[in-house]
């Protein structure tokens, strides 16, 4: 059997079956209270059975996992506490991974990959607009165009526009008004950087899931500090798209000792704040059945009651670090959270989630047959790597030695729905502008024709003529008041 270890104290210690690493976990408490060491241990201990990890890193502060810590006091005195035994600094294999592709390598998929439930949600489409983008995403599958990038949905989107009234009999009314709010939402998109999450190369979800040639599983490190920040919504649906990509892909994986992969969710709020029923329905299914593939989830907020009841129920490890209570509301908070522990009677759990110390938790880990464990109050175990980031020259060189380096690194551009509506279009122009060319031949040969003219004709102009003579003048005059019964 093999064990990670969470902390301790007085030398009783607290570890995890690795077997049940894929029935998810959750780490919780207020700011500065120690949930990124924790988070930070799990990874480690992971990566030490040979499980693939990936994470994100929303302070900037993880990457440390890739070089060994420094010896310290307050570490030496941990480990004691603890009773760990073969504690050494070291680090980890590590990649990392970048949207904006700044600090690591590119990450994409594309807008067929993504699917229009995820993308409505990334836009914060209504249920018409909605409507519309899975009529977008039908249209170019009848038709055989390939929506990889956001210039081949804006480009779709503007035909189905055009072409409103032919569609409408086969794919129902389609509103210029919603394909507009559409357009206007990728606009914004495009703004926040999506422009380089969507395209080729896609990210291969196999390149998450490797392990070094000493058996350690390789910590996949996601720079989410500027994507969070600036893009909140894309973060959460790129971590949702992530999520159901390996549940759609990975086959069955029945009851191993370890997982296959890890992720870790940090900001976990972001992935259900606004989200609409349909969405949070799918995530409560895949993180139920995901399981079965192997792959363990993590979610890390400050309170547990950041995540869907549904969801919850079906985390197994549940580390819970100080929460604060100055009103009424946070007491409420404290209570609840005290309740989703088994009750230890040596312990008050709502009383002493108030009083832990930073690096302190209480932690409930699922025994052999599945069923939770008493909650305990523990040390958290000090990691063996650093404590805070690399440096930009230390980040450089792992990215220089990475073996992913140069495969992601250049954007491939193939023919997509963007270029084939563009050659139609140059195609119609130049049908209408033939058109209009055979039309004004028509009219020059027409107009040769009306200038022969006929005995009438000729009269009337030959009348026309004469009325600019004095005989003529009386003529006229004569003729015209004959015809209003004038006399002369």
């Amino acid at each position: 059997m093999q064990e990670i270890l969470i902390g301790g104290q007085n030398g009783a210690q607290v570890v995890m079956d690795a077997a049940m690493g894929n029935r998810h976990g959750m780490i919780s408490g207020a700011t500065g209270t120690g949930k990124t060491i924790t988070l930070q241990i799990l990874a480690e201990g992971f990566s030490k059975i040979g499980v693939p990890v990936f994470l994100a890193d929303i302070k900037g502060d993880l990457s440390g996992i890739t070089v060994p810590g420094q010896p310290h006091e307050k570490i030496s005195e941990r480990v004691q506490q603890i009773g760990m035994a073969n504690f050494q600094q070291r680090g980890n294999p590590a990649v990392f991974w970048d949207i904006f592709a700044k600090s690591g390598h590119p990450v994409r998929t594309t807008i067929s990959d993504m699917g229009p439930l995820l993308l409505s949600n990334l836009l914060e489409l209504n249920d018409t607009q909605t409507g519309v983008l899975y009529s977008c995403f039908r249209i170019a599958d009848d038709n055989g165009l390939l929506l990889l990038d956001l210039k081949d949905l804006r480009a779709m989107l503007r035909w189905m526009g055009d072409a409103s009234k032919e569609l409408k009999g086969e794919y129902g009314n389609i509103s210029t008004a919603s394909l507009g709010s559409i357009q206007r939402q990728l606009l914004v998109l495009g703004e926040q950087g999506a422009e380089r999450f969507f395209g080729e190369p896609a990210i291969q979800l196999g390149d998450f899931c490797k392990t070094d040639f000493s058996g350690n599983g390789v910590i996949s490190i996601l720079d989410a500090t500027e994507l969070a920040t600036k893009s909140p919504r894309l973060y959460a649906t790129f971590l949702l798209w992530l999520l159901s990509d390996l549940f759609e892909t990975l086959p069955e994986a029945g009851d191993a000792d370890r997982p296959r992969l890890v992720l870790f969710f940090d900001e976990a709020h972001l992935l259900f704040e606004q989200a609409p029923k349909v969405l949070v329905d799918k995530i409560e299914q895949i993180v139920r059945l995901i399981r079965s593939k192997g792959v363990g989830v993590y979610f890390i907020s400050q309170s547990p009651l950041d995540i869907p009841e549904d969801i919850l129920g079906q985390l197994g490890l549940k580390i819970q670090h100080a929460l604060r209570a100055y009103t009424p509301k946070d007491q409420q908070v404290v209570k609840s959270v005290a309740a989703t522990f088994r009750s230890n009677p040596k312990l008050d759990t709502e009383a002493v989630i108030q009083q832990l110390k930073t690096g302190e938790a209480l932690v409930s880990v699922l025994n052999k047959d599945g069923s939770p464990a008493p909650v305990e109050r523990i040390f958290i175990c000090p990691p063996e790597s650093r404590i805070g980031p690399v440096t930009a020259q230390e980040r450089g060189e792992m990215l220089r030695r990475s073996p992913f380096s140069g495969r992601y690194e250049q954007e491939v551009d193939r023919e997509s729905a963007y270029e084939l509506l563009k050659k139609k279009a140059e195609r119609q122009t130049e049908a209408a502008l033939e058109k209009q060319q055979l039309e004004r031949q028509k009219a020059k040969v027409s107009t040769r024709t009306s200038n022969r003219q006929s005995a009438g004709e000729a009269l009337l102009t030959s009348a026309a003529r004469a009325a600019g003579s004095s005989l003529g003048r009386q003529i006229i005059r004569g003729i015209m008041g004959s015809l209003l019964g004038g006399r002369r």
